[in-house]
C-alpha cells in the first residue's frame, strides 16, 4: 500500500516524490539535522535526495514529504521495517521549523494512518539521548520509552551515540 495524502490542522503529508529532491537537499544538508537522524549522511547532495526518493517511489519504504503552508515541503516522516515488533517511525524537520509543534502533528498523524489504513498495531522508534527534543515529540505521539538504550550508528557524525528505544501500541 503507498501512502496517500493526509490532511491535518496545519500539515498536508503527501507520498514523497523524486522531484522533492533538491528541496530535501537544502534542507537536510544541515549538520545539525543530519546529526539527530542514523541514515542521513553530511555532507547531503542532491544525488543522496534522489537516490532516497527514487527508493519511496518504488515503494520500499512508507515516506510522507511534510508540508506547510506556503513554505511547502518542510521534512519528511516515514517508517522502514525494523523486525519483529513492527515498523520503525523516523522524520525529520528544517532547522526553520524546530519548535513549532509540526513534527508531533506530523507523527500524531502517520501513526493514525498507520493504524487505520496500514494495519499496524506497533510502531517503534528512538531518539539520540542527546535528542531530548525528539523524545519529547515522541512522547507527545503516544509512545513510551522501553527502558531500553541502544548503540546506534549516525551516518553523519561518523560515530557510534545511545538511543532511546521507544513504543507506540495502538
Amino acid at each position: 500500500m503507498s501512502a496517500e495524502t493526509l490532511e491535518t490542522a496545519r500539515l498536508r503529508l503527501r507520498p514523497a516524490k523524486v522531484a522533492d529532491a533538491p528541496r530535501i537537499t537544502s534542507l537536510i544538508n544541515d549538520p545539525g539535522v543530519a546529526r539527530m537522524s542514523t541514515r542521513i549522511p553530511h555532507p547531503y547532495a542532491l544525488q543522496d535526495a534522489e537516490d532516497f526518493l527514487t527508493r519511496c517511489e518504488a515503494g520500499d519504504e512508507k515516506v510522507f514529504a511534510i508540508e506547510h503552508g506556503d513554505d511547502g515541503l518542510v521534512g519528511v516522516i516515514g517508517f522502514h521495517d525494523a523486525g519483529r515488533l513492527g515498523p520503525e517511525v523516523g522524520y525529520w524537520l528544517g532547522r526553520p521549523y524546530w519548535g513549532r509543534g509540526l513534527a508531533t502533528e506530523a507523527a500524531r498523524a502517520a501513526l493514525v494512518w498507520a493504524s487505520k489504513n496500514w494495519g499496524r498495531r506497533c510502531v517503534v522508534s528512538s531518539h539520540f539521548a542527546d535528542n531530548p527534543a525528539s523524545g519529547a515529540v515522541l512522547i507527545k505521539s503516544g509512545f513510551l520509552y522501553t527502558g531500553e538504550v541502544d548503540k546506534a550508528f549516525s551516518v553523519a557524525r561518523g560515530e557510534v551515540v545511545d538511543a532511546r528505544k521507544m513504543v507506540w501500541l495502538a
